[in-house]
C-alpha cells in the first residue's frame, strides 16, 4: 500500500469517527499513529481538527496509538466507533497519553454510545 493510500485511510478513519461523535471535532490534539505490519513499522503525525496528516515522527503528540496494520485497515474503511473500543478493549489497538486525555476521549464516546442506545421519545 502506498504513502498516500495509507493518508487516506487515516483520513478516513478520523473523518468517520468525527462524523459519527460529533463532539470529538472540537478535540485539538496531536497523535502519533504507529501502524505495525509485517517486520515494518510507519509512523504517521495526525493532528485535529483537520485532519492532518504526515508520514513522520510526532515528537509533539499527546498521545500515542498502536495498532496493527492488517487491524487499522479494517477499521479504517469500515470500523464504528464501536469498533473502534472494541478493537481497544481486546488489545488489538493501544492508546497511551496523559490519562485525562484518554478518560476525556473514552468519556466522549461513552456518553455517545448511551445516547444511541436510549430510545427516543415520540412526541
Amino acid at each position: 500500500m502506498s504513502n498516500t493510500d495509507t493518508k487516506s485511510l487515516v483520513e478516513q478513519a478520523v473523518l468517520r469517527v468525527q462524523d459519527e461523535v460529533p463532539t470529538l471535532r472540537q478535540l485539538k490534539l496531536v497523535v502519533a499513529l504507529e501502524l505495525r505490519g509485517r517486520g515494518d513499522v510507519q509512523l504517521y503525525r495526525v493532528e485535529v481538527p483537520g485532519p492532518k496528516i504526515t508520514k513522520e515522527p510526532a515528537t509533539d503528540a499527546k498521545v500515542r496509538l498502536t495498532v496493527a496494520r492488517s487491524h487499522f485497515n479494517e477499521l479504517a474503511a469500515d470500523g464504528k466507533v464501536t469498533h473502534w473500543r472494541e478493537a481497544f478493549e481486546t488489545g488489538h489497538a493501544k492508546a497511551a497519553g496523559p490519562d485525562q486525555i484518554l478518560r476525556l476521549i473514552a468519556s466522549v464516546v461513552g456518553r455517545h454510545e448511551e445516547r444511541a442506545r436510549t430510545p427516543k421519545a415520540r412526541g
